[in-house]
């Protein structure tokens, strides 16, 4: 019998609720999305890969503060070294990155496949990374450099045809009203160390109003939401530091969203900001399973979100295809990162292994943009391969090369065609069906390096696999 849709939204809702009441402060359920939503969704599930981009006044220690030995610093170095904003507040008038080119580092993220760009407007350390009237605090008025990376950065991507988005932390270890108890930092997120200066601020102010302080962040994000042409997203930080009940309460988190979606009604909102969310974001790590729910792994290129020149500890270009193809076989965005250096230049390393995925990435691009995930199930495949589909056809993304065939069980649809993409004359792949599957022959030698895809056009539809578990994207902390 079939639930009317009613009752069965009323159950979805309920369901909902039930996560809402047991989820972790920072970060937010997805509700079950409705008309707008889904209208601005459609340009994140087109997209399927994003760039990160991490760069503040903390590129200039690049890991290391004078007269520390420690070198696995890089944005939190503010914190991890307790540092007091009048002695952090010195390295503004150090930062002049001559070297920052907003057209190749739109070159770089468009090579690589990526349709979106998400950069810092403002970390936790408070240096605002724009030009804002609401402090002087600013690569405009603080530095030597004198200009807006982010208006640059904007136009560049709108004449390269990518999303320009913005990254802005709700914690602020800088602005005076921002209280020490709402900057509680339980861990190091990259490497679990823990951290003891619970409550940090670089000037602590007994007297602070956190009233003062979200009129503050809603006039900035105003700017942001105002100054800069379309804005795809607005990527809220630090939310998963604050532990407290009430926090969005305190925050006003919903009159934010509310403003946000006023000025820009397409823009999204991430899970972070305290408030019903757009979709997930899970941290360096890949869900287990499938999800119906719009999800984006945030992840580093190496073991920092910002620079550290200590770190040469880089994901090889086969690891990222592969976390390429999981990710969008279980219906979910890849956001990638990178840290530049101070000089304002995107790592020589960082570029090279971008290169590399790019050419993948041209070849395979109808397997990932717009592709929707496996119908197999998320455990279907092990580490041999992983499935995204379009209408009418299966990818099969080859993450081991199989020896002389490749069988996918339970795939009974008739075959009308198989062949690699990476294969310009689409050299038909021979194809045999029994009771336990689809068993296709393959050459002795792969047609590409990293991860072949093997696409097959079917008649009918495959039945989706149940799948086991159920995304979970509540459990990440602040990057």
């Amino acid at each position: 019998m079939k639930t009317p849709f009613r009752l069965f939204i009323a159950l979805l809702a309920l369901a909902t609720l039930a996560r809402a009441q047991t989820a972790p402060s920072g970060q937010s359920p997805i509700i079950p999305l409705d008309a707008r939503q889904e209208a601005r969704l459609a340009w994140f599930r087109q997209a399927r890969l994003g760039m990160f981009i991490h760069w503040g006044l903390y590129a200039i220690p690049a890991g290391q503060w004078p007269g520390r030995t420690s070198t696995s610093r890089a944005e939190w170095i503010m914190l991890q070294e307790n540092i007091p904003s009048a002695e952090y507040e010195k390295l503004a008038p150090q930062f002049d990155p001559v070297k920052f080119d907003a057209k190749a580092w739109v070159a770089v993220a468009k090579a690589a496949g990526m349709k979106y760009i998400v950069v810092t407007a403002k970390h936790h350390d408070g240096f605002s990374m724009f030009a804002t009237k609401q402090t002087d605090y600013n690569i405009v008025d603080a530095t030597p450099f004198k200009r807006d990376p982010l208006k640059e950065l904007a136009a560049a991507c709108h004449d390269a045809g990518i999303m320009f988005c913005v990254y802005y932390s709700i914690a602020d270890w800088h602005y005076p009203d921002s209280p020490a108890q709402y900057s509680q930092l339980a861990r190091n997120p990259i490497t679990d160390e823990k951290i003891p200066n619970r409550g940090f601020h670089g000037a602590p102010n007994p007297a602070a109003d956190v009233k003062k302080y979200d009129a503050y962040m809603r006039a900035q994000v105003r700017e942001l939401l105002t100054n800069y042409g379309p804005v795809g997203l607005v990527w809220f930080d630090g939310g998963g530091s604050y532990r407290l009940p009430n926090r969005a309460e305190i925050l006003e988190a919903d009159q934010m969203a509310a403003m946000i979606h006023e000025l820009q009604p397409g823009t999204l909102i991430n899970n972070r900001l305290g408030v019903a969310a757009d979709y997930g974001t899970p941290e360096q790590r890949i869900p287990n399973a499938s999800s119906v729910e719009p999800f984006e792994v945030c992840m580093t290129l190496n073991k920092h979100w910002g620079y550290n020149r200590f770190d040469h500890d880089w994901k090889n270009p086969a690891v990222v295809v592969r976390n390429i193809a999981d990710i969008v076989s279980k219906g979910g965005n890849y956001l990638l990162n990178v840290g530049p250096t101070a000089e304002g230049v995107i790592p020589p390393e960082a570029v090279a292994i971008l290169q590399q995925v790019g050419a993948w990435t041209s070849l395979n691009a109808e397997a990932i943009y717009g592709a929707g995930g496996t119908p197999f199930g998320a455990e279907l495949g092990g580490d041999d391969w992983r499935c995204t589909t379009q209408r009418g056809r299966l990818y099969f993304h080859l993450l081991k090369w199989p020896d002389g065939k490749f069988t996918v069980p339970g795939l009974a649809n008739k075959v009308i065609k198989a062949y690699f993409l990476a294969d310009p004359a689409h050299t038909p792949v021979a194809a045999t069906a029994d009771g336990h599957g689809t068993t296709f022959a393959l050459p002795a030698q792969p047609p590409a390096a990293l991860a072949p895809v093997l696409c097959v056009e079917i008649e009918g539809s495959v039945k989706p696999a149940s799948a086991k578990g159920k995304l979970d994207t509540t459990k990440d902390t602040a990057s």
